[in-house]
């Protein structure tokens, strides 16, 4: 396939572009322009390493100083302990202000990575390789970058943008069911909260994304990252639209923290935390119940979870949405849907209802 490509639009000079294409992991054009001295330092998991660590070192090892750090794989490692992993074999070799981190793996590879090049000498370049759906539509775009700690998920990080992301398709065949559905929920999110001729495009291909037909993957991944495009550009540092993405996300990441991270993955929790909210968005009057069972649905066919975790209570989901970062001013800041394609951010939902929507996903 003729690979797909996109730029996500930045101020300063500091726009990227998104490539989408099959086997350009070991096409050393797609690494080249964006790595500016001569020092790599590929950043990967226990999983993703002997998958693709020596394809991606062998295309780089003779043009640049190449090292790699490989992590311990899963939600639960993505601390500021683990970061320290990458700091050191930084400092022990020496590298530079100039030099070019790449990370290689999911969304906890991505974040972490990145925000170890945002604060490596006070910011160095990176690079986005992800090899889950999820990271290549959701995480791997728009410079969110961080890590988890115990009372919250995602409280310490930086913006910081890579130089590039490089999509491979062709990765995700070595995804489990579970991953693949993980991302999927990521996918559906964009057509929930912006884009309703895509989410009618979903409900009809979503069999062939499941199988990873290649045309359709590729098209659902450039649609996706095109969304995310748009409202990034518009909202870099999420002062405003781009709270939007979050549907599902405040309920989610009230998931990930109770039930362990990792235990939950993060498109499961977003999953079901997308239809609290399009629960939530019903009860007040905002969305027609028939949307609700359409979501249901697609979420179904996706092989998503659809119900609350029963050992978690309404009580302990406040207490830990309270302390997320879409708080303010003690206000939870909630992203609802008016109908399917147009989310807003609202602070004005009684708690009552919060619970209410909770309790109906049991």
């Amino acid at each position: 396939m003729t690979p797909l490509t996109l730029n996500v639009e930045l101020d300063n000079q500091r726009s990227y572009p998104i490539v989408i294409g099959q086997h350009c992991i070991d096409d050393l054009a797609y690494y080249s322009p964006y790595i500016k001295c001569n020092q790599v330092c590929i950043v990967t998991n226990e999983t993703i390493a002997p998958l693709y660590l020596q394809k991606v070192q062998s295309v780089l090892d003779p043009h640049y100083q190449v090292i790699n750090v490989v992590l311990p794989d899963g939600e639960s490692y993505k601390t500021s302990a683990t970061l320290m992993i990458i700091y050191d074999a930084l400092l022990e070799n020496h590298f530079n202000r100039s030099c070019t981190l790449l990370a290689l793996g999911g969304g906890v590879v991505g974040d972490m990575t990145g925000y170890a090049a945002a604060c490596y000498q006070r910011g160095v370049n990176f690079i986005q390789v992800p090899t889950t759906l999820l990271a290549q539509v959701d995480s791997s775009v728009g410079g969110k970058t961080g890590v988890n700690h115990p009372l919250g998920k995602n409280m310490i990080g930086a913006f910081h943008q890579p130089e590039t992301v490089i999509i491979d398709i062709s990765v995700l065949g070595t995804l489990s069911q579970r991953e693949l559905s993980a991302g999927i929920a990521e996918v559906i999110k964009y057509g929930l909260i912006a884009d309703e001729n895509f989410y009618l495009w979903l409900e009809e291909h979503l069999s062939g994304l499941l199988e990873l037909d290649p045309n359709i993957t590729a098209k659902a991944i450039h649609r996706s990252c095109d969304n995310k495009a748009k409202v990034v550009s518009a909202d870099e540092k999420e002062s405003g639209i781009r709270a939007i993405l979050n549907l599902g996300h405040t309920f989610g990441h009230a998931i990930e923290t109770a039930q362990g991270y990792g235990n939950w993955l993060h498109g499961e929790a977003v999953a079901t935390g997308m239809l609290v909210a399009l629960e939530l968005s019903v009860l007040m009057g905002w969305v027609d119940s028939d949307e609700l069972a359409r979501l249901e649905n697609l979420l179904k066919q996706a092989q998503l979870p659809t119900k609350v975790p029963a050992s978690m209570s309404s009580a302990k989901f406040l207490e830990l949405m309270a302390v997320d970062k879409k708080v303010i001013n003690g206000k939870i800041r909630l992203v609802l849907l008016r109908s399917i394609g147009q989310a807003f951010v609202t602070d004005e939902v009684p708690t009552e209802m919060i619970v209410k929507a909770i309790d109906r996903c049991r």
